[in-house]
């Protein structure tokens, strides 16, 4: 058996493999709230096959919102409507996840096709955005951050907390914390956006306290026999490689004897001078770095999407699950597809059997064959 199709399991949770459709923003959202369009995507998703199913960066208020489009869990309304999800996702056989988070300086852009860049000034669909420190971050996203005081620090991280609550009462098993892509938490950490000179700034360790206060608060309140993991930005790709890496492997440690069960490692998007090395596969050796060094499990994705190079980051120890993007918009059955390049033909192997029977070789004329 091709190891991508091993069953995985952390804590009391047993996905069917080890692929995973990570958090991919839709825009679609009105106030927050899911509709049609997230029903039948998310539900389609876990037809085609996948282990898990993780909703999109899910805002834990207002301010939190990358666009005006993106869904929010600050309200019971928007709750009741991810409940509904979750159970759709769980019922096609795939474990449903969320992703929970705050953009910060990164917040009240406009949808990526009408610019992907700030909201104007003045525009009434925008907001006021901020962050760890008072720095632009740059491009199209010019927009000048408010410093971020104290009681704002505790305000978010409580509302952290209520949206896991709610995340685990509308039905999720797994949840995420979006510490990556230099949206909130991310900035926190990164040299890059934080300059405070209190106990938030300066060092490592406390550029990193933000983030585990966070994970400790949301530990208190998600359940402890379901997977907690975090999203986090463990490299820049901006010439400090090596420091970066370190710095971020040490306080992964921290956070995995904090309660944090699995790390998905990323990047951290926290600078415009980032030169990402894309390729296939370019993360895998980072994410083999972060499992050996802190010993925790570890998923990451960017260029999974050539099924060798997914099974072999599975069946050499890199990472634990893969996270697999753009391939499932593409084709959400992807998994079959996965399936069929690793030498499994029968898709009754990895499809519901409504789909699985016509796809299987032709066997001669009966009952329910095709005209």
């Amino acid at each position: 058996m091709p190891a991508l199709f091993t069953p995985f399991s952390l804590k009391d949770v047993t996905l069917r493999n080890r692929i995973a459709v990570p958090p991919m923003c839709q825009y679609r959202a009105v106030d927050g709230m899911v509709n049609e369009w997230h029903d039948a995507h998310y539900a389609g998703l876990a037809r085609g096959g996948a282990g898990l199913v993780i909703i999109e960066a899910t805002a834990v208020s207002p301010e939190g919102r990358i666009t005006p489009g993106c869904t929010g869990l600050w309200n019971d309304a928007q709750a009741q409507g991810m409940a509904r999800i979750a159970a759709r996702i769980k019922a096609a056989g795939a474990t449903p996840g969320i992703q929970i988070g705050h953009a910060g300086r990164k917040a009240s852009a406009n949808l990526p096709w009408e610019g992907d860049d700030h909201i104007a000034d003045g525009d009434p669909r925008g907001w006021t955005t901020i962050s760890p420190s008072a720095l632009v971050f740059g491009g199209g996203l010019s927009k000048m951050p408010r410093e971020m005081t104290l009681a704002d620090i505790d305000r978010v991280r409580g509302d952290f907390v209520a949206a896991a609550r709610r995340a685990r009462d509308a039905g999720f098993e797994w949840l995420e914390l979006h510490f990556a892509h230099g949206y909130l938490a991310q900035s926190f950490f990164s040299a890059h956006a934080n300059q405070r000179t209190d106990m938030y700034g300066g060092s490592a360790e406390n550029r990193g306290r933000f983030l585990l206060e966070t994970l400790a608060a949301v530990r208190e309140v998600w359940p402890e026999n379901l997977p907690l993991t975090a999203r986090f930005g463990v490299i820049e790709f901006d010439g400090r490689d090596e420091q970066t890496l370190a710095e971020s492997i040490e306080l992964v440690r921290k956070m995995h004897a904090g309660g944090l069960d699995m790390l998905n490692a990323s990047i951290g998007f926290s600078t415009i001078e980032g030169r990402t090395p894309w390729g296939s596969g370019f993360l895998a050796p980072v994410a083999a770095r972060v499992r050996q060094e802190t010993g925790m499990p570890v998923a990451s994705g960017w260029c999974m999407d050539d099924p060798q190079v997914a099974e072999r980051a599975i069946a050499d120890g890199q990472m634990d699950l893969v996270m697999i993007a753009r391939a499932h918009l593409a084709n959400p059955h992807y998994p079959y597809a996965l399936a069929l390049a690793l030498g499994k033909e029968d898709p009754a192997w990895v499809l519901p059997p409504s789909y699985a029977h016509w796809l299987s070789r032709y066997k001669g004329p009966g009952k329910g064959a095709a005209q």
